[in-house]
């Protein structure tokens, strides 16, 4: 699995979750991003040890940007993206309901489109 369609599966859940007011899947979500981002186990890294025939994925090879800190990009886009469901979601969804639908949508056109401006940014401010 790659990361791409991780971000697929994770938008569409996140819009099936925000439509259909699932509030347990959305708060599973921002769990499972606040795990991975916290330990590096990685969603798309277990799924294709797990089926490595059905999901091969390829290295990133975008190293371009000069790395200033020891920390993945990507650990830290899902711990921001965690943090940020769980302040706007979870604490103020009555005055902020609209960054949990700006951020699905965002990230389901990150994933079909494989271009994330947020892993992009965090890239190019020195994230690994």
């Amino acid at each position: 699995m790659s990361d791409r369609m991780y971000r697929t599966f994770l938008g569409a859940l996140m819009l099936a979750a925000l439509v259909f007011d699932l509030n347990l899947l959305m708060y599973s979500l921002i769990v499972m991003l606040g795990f991975e981002g916290l330990t590096n186990w990685r969603m798309p890294i277990l799924v294709s040890r797990l089926f490595p025939r059905l999901f091969s994925s390829r290295p990133c090879v975008s190293d371009q940007y000069k790395v200033r800190f020891q920390f993945e990009a990507e650990r830290a886009w899902r711990l921001l993206v965690g943090v940020l469901l769980l302040i706007t979601y979870g604490f103020f969804y009555q005055k902020l309901w609209f960054v949990p639908w700006f951020m699905a949508f965002a990230i389901l056109g990150a994933g079909v489109s494989g271009i994330c401006p947020g892993a992009f940014s965090l890239k190019r401010i020195g994230f690994r």
